[in-house]
């Protein structure tokens, strides 16, 4: 496992490539997707989202395999893998960037812009996210979600198909992070 952690700083670029005790970390984020369509609503939720957040840098990194996207039905599955996403060629999303105006020291909860670099489907557009952070005693909890257009991201959609699927893709996640320990 420190060798993946190792491997996602240094694709993110974190400077810093030893992990240290103002870091904090989570494997078991929780990222879900939304599309409402006329014929059939597409859900999927993935349960192994990996993201360290550097407190001293305010500094945080997502990485995700698109393959642990969980559907109601496999062949859902077997068409955002294959056809639209093609996590053969894109297995990972990842996301790094900035909490603005952070305050890690303060307890409770605040709202804050996370901006940063999204990268799906190899394609990378930068995003601002409206996030609550809650501090409880140096476990932290970041919620929020946001929207992304699947033109942006150069996902195909067949011409048949694309008056049942959305424009836009509801994001939302949660993780729920503890200070690394080695």
């Amino acid at each position: 496992m420190n060798k993946i952690i190792i491997l996602l700083f240094m694709l993110t670029g974190f400077t810093d490539v030893e992990v240290k005790s103002d870091q904090i970390i989570t494997r078991q984020g929780q990222t879900s997707f939304f599309s409402y369509t006329s014929v059939e609503n597409i859900e999927a939720k993935n349960n192994q989202v990996l993201s360290i957040i550097d407190l001293s840098k305010h500094k945080i990194a997502v990485s995700m395999l698109m393959n642990a996207f969980v559907f109601k039905k496999s062949l859902m599955h077997e068409h955002f893998n294959e056809s639209y996403i093609e996590s053969d060629l894109y297995p990972k999303a990842t996301f790094e960037g900035d909490i603005i105006d952070f305050d890690p020291l303060a307890p409770g909860t605040q709202i804050k812009i996370i901006k940063g670099d999204l990268t799906i489907h190899g394609i990378t557009k930068e995003v601002e996210i409206k996030t609550t952070i809650e501090n409880n005693n140096g476990n932290y909890l970041l919620t929020g979600d946001f929207e992304v257009a699947v033109k942006d991201f150069d996902i195909k959609i067949p011409p048949i198909l694309a008056p049942n699927i959305a424009k836009t893709i509801s994001i939302t996640f949660r993780f729920e992070y503890q200070p690394y320990e080695k």
